[in-house]
């Protein structure tokens, strides 16, 4: 019997694409040809992952910060491009909070014969699996389960954690010495520092003998060269594709980020990370997957899963609240010495970390 030709939809930021990893290789184990439907932010990431063939790219209206208005000259170009492909099996991928439907329409319409997502919505007949994720399942996870449910097994010896291609050598932008990247950036600004924090954090890693390598996209280069200052080495803009900077990442030591696309990139080269994560939405389902990481941030600040984009409390203390000595001691903790003159740390008591790999 030959093997399936499979469409993975993903269509939202690049984090989310690479926390789709581990369900496309089980995708790509049992298929003859995988591709990857994403959106246009999406699909850098997916260019990196293991086991694709080909991306395709679609914004849709239902998807995104600044989503575009509804096209049917868009729809039908999808339409004619996923056809194209003559498709035996689809699996659409979504969050917790979305609907896979409007994707599963489309889909139908092109041709597909077989389609499985996770739906809490009654799906007529949009979709032949109709999958249910467990209550807080990981993101990650809970695209593998649907994977699984589908008929496709991870390869044997897949460990389920996030993966890229090999990223390239970074040294000439890095240098060779150790150090410590900060990314003080974020899509969703509920999700980072402020930058006068980011800023202290820097100065506060640098003084605890760290070398500092601040990241961020060519949009963030004012941020990134506050941050780093005096202390810190900016690469504001010098990382602009997604394989560059999984570079500097890679080499880093540890990766201090918000939940955002660069904490899930530094996951799936194998960094350990401190993560940053405003509690707007829940750790147990985007906490950084498969790698040593400690949580910094108050998880019952009254902002808790509001999904708010923008932080609505004065001050953002969840995370601005954060000291510089835990920023250190956590950093130490994942490298597994003390912080100079601090007492030995206890990340998953210290940090709030309950159930984290340090």
């Amino acid at each position: 019997m030959t093997a399936p030709r499979t469409l993975v939809v993903r269509l939202d930021s690049a984090g989310d694409v690479l926390l789709a990893g581990p369900a496309v290789r089980a995708v790509a184990a049992g298929s003859s040809r995988t591709v990857m439907l994403c959106g246009p932010l999406g699909a850098p990431a997916a260019a990196l992952l293991p086991g694709v063939d080909d991306v395709l790219v679609h914004e849709a209206p239902w998807v995104g910060l600044e989503p575009p208005p509804v096209s049917p000259r868009d729809c039908a170009r999808l339409i004619d491009a996923v056809a194209a492909h003559h498709f035996d099996r689809a699996l659409v991928l979504v969050s917790y909070h979305q609907s896979p439907l409007p994707a599963a329409l489309l889909l139908r319409l092109a041709g597909v014969p077989w389609i499985a997502a996770d739906s809490e919505d009654y799906p007529g007949s949009l979709l032949d699996l109709r999958h249910r994720r467990p209550p807080g399942r990981h993101e990650a996870e809970a695209a593998l389960d649907l994977a699984r449910a589908g008929g496709f097994a991870p390869p044997p010896g897949d460990d389920g954690a996030l993966r890229v291609c090999e990223p390239p050598d970074t040294t000439a932008l890095t240098g060779p010495e150790p150090y410590v990247v900060l990314h003080p950036g974020a899509a969703v600004p509920a999700r980072a520092w402020s930058p006068a924090r980011a800023e202290r954090a820097a100065a506060a890693l640098h003084r605890a003998g760290h070398r500092v390598v601040v990241t961020g996209g060519p949009a963030e280069k004012p941020l990134t060269a506050r941050v780093a200052g005096r202390h810190g080495l900016d690469l504001g803009g010098a990382t602009a594709g997604l394989a560059a900077l999984a570079g500097v990442l890679a080499r880093a030591r540890v990766v201090v980020a918000g939940n955002s696309g660069p904490a899930h990139l530094a996951a799936a080269v194998g960094t350990p990370v401190v993560c940053l994560f405003a509690p707007v939405v829940p750790a147990e389902r985007w906490r950084p997957h498969g790698v040593a990481h400690v949580l910094l941030g108050d998880q019952d600040a009254p902002c808790a899963l509001s999904r708010a984009r923008i932080c609505p409390v004065e001050g953002h203390p969840c995370l601005d609240g954060v000291s510089d000595a835990e920023v250190v001691a956590a950093v130490s903790a994942l490298l597994g010495r003390e912080a100079p003159g601090a007492a030995p740390a206890q990340p998953e008591d210290a940090y709030g970390t309950e159930g984290a790999t340090v």
